[in-house]
């Protein structure tokens, strides 16, 4: 793995946000395991680091460390707590739609602030009637004059309660030509949000609901033309939501990893450390060989998206490969904790917990599957990650010029 990070800007990276979260996130876990509350301050305080803003050129003040270095910046959050590498992950779905589809103006108002940490951007697809079937989508933005009529609800938004900007995919017309993107101020009338509700798992991160009642938006808040939509959803589940949920679920699965081994060497069986027992460090052996496995799926997929090459088919394989080994790892390790696993005195249980969250989102292993099978069968069609490459490419050249 050294040849992924081989630049001396990845390795600070990495040991600057393992720092930070050990020092800054660490301490908080147990209050955001107690409460369940959307933790405001510390999404904040992680979002000024800069780290929302991996992917933006520092033309527009981001960091430009590309889709590795966010990867590293997620997993090594997500280590510590999956709640805030969810958190980080999903304002980098924000950061797409913009990034991809905004046009100048856009791109100088918003990207800025993203990269300062000053605004947490989102992406609100899913709906509850269509769920992942985005073309069933019914909320609607109905044209009116300069403006836009927003209405309808959707769910499962990340950070849907600390975002300050939303971008949602809504019904201006019939068919797959028929969604449009739009960016919404959290504090725009019409706005509104559901309440937040309790979930298994990712404590202190907030993924809930958000509704559109007349809201007005002006015609300069749409991203690209009409009918752009499906294109925009696809960009932030594509390039950015199969990637940042594998390092969700590495970030995750190393640290199941490390809370085992640690366990295996305290705990004393028959005189020696656990780990002495043939049926244990043969496990520890299978958690070892997955997490190796999986580390190298992802990194190799994120090199390939930021050198513009084609690889939908090794994003979606990250995905599934990383979330199942991850679920697959805390089942073990839940075994070799035994009854110790059962209490909330040690982290085994959160890491369980945590890692069936990153099971859905852009796509289940199933999907994820069924994609790969047309990859296999030579039935795929075409490549979105090429796709919004040249696209980015493309403005980035007549920017210069």
């Amino acid at each position: 793995m050294d040849g992924y990070f081989n630049s001396r800007l990845h390795q600070q990276l990495r040991e600057d946000v393992r720092h930070f979260a050990e020092r800054e996130v660490r301490p908080r876990i147990a209050e955001m395991e107690a409460t369940r509350t959307v933790q405001y301050e510390l999404s904040r305080l992680i979002a000024r680091q800069g780290w929302i803003g991996a992917t933006i050129s520092p033309v527009y003040g981001g960091m430009g460390v590309g889709h590795l270095g966010k990867t590293i910046i997620i997993e090594e959050l997500s280590r510590v707590s999956g709640a805030m590498g969810a958190m980080v992950q999903a304002s980098q779905l924000g950061v797409a739609k913009i990034v991809h589809f905004g046009n100048e103006e856009q791109r100088k108002r918003w990207l800025p602030a993203v990269a300062a940490g000053e605004c947490l951007p989102t992406i609100a697809v899913t709906e509850p009637e269509s769920g992942g079937h985005v073309l069933g989508m019914a909320a609607s933005a109905v044209r009116d004059g300069d403006d836009y009529l927003l209405n309808g609800r959707k769910l499962y938004v990340g950070n849907s309660h600390v975002g300050d900007l939303h971008g949602v995919i809504l019904r201006t017309g019939p068919g797959s030509k028929g969604l449009s993107a739009f960016l919404v101020e959290s504090d725009r009338p019409g706005f509104s949000l559901g309440e937040h509700r309790e979930s298994m798992g990712l404590h202190g991160f907030s993924f809930g609901e958000v509704r559109f009642h007349n809201c007005r938006v002006p015609a300069s808040h749409r991203l690209g033309e009409e009918g752009d939509g499906l294109a925009v959803a696809y960009s932030s589940s594509v390039l950015y939501g199969r990637a940042n949920l594998t390092a969700v679920a590495l970030g995750i699965h190393q640290a199941i990893l490390e809370e085992t081994t640690r366990f295996c060497t305290e705990r004393i069986r028959y005189g020696k450390p656990l780990h002495e027992l043939p049926n244990i460090k043969i496990k520890l052996g299978q958690l070892q060989s997955r997490v190796m496995t999986a580390r190298l799926v992802a990194y190799h997929a994120v090199q390939l998206l930021d050198q513009g090459l084609p690889c939908d088919a090794e994003l979606m394989n990250a995905k599934v490969v990383n979330v199942e080994s991850a679920l697959d790892s805390a089942r073990n390790a839940m075994e070799i904790h035994a009854a110790a696993g059962l209490f909330t005195d040690r982290p085994i249980e959160r890491y369980l917990r945590d890692a069936h969250h990153i099971f859905a989102p852009a796509g289940t292993s199933d999907v994820q599957l069924l994609r790969l099978a047309e990859v296999a069968l030579g039935t795929a069609k075409g490549q979105w990650s090429q796709r919004l490459s040249d696209l980015v490419r493309m403005r980035e050249l007549a920017t210069v010029h």
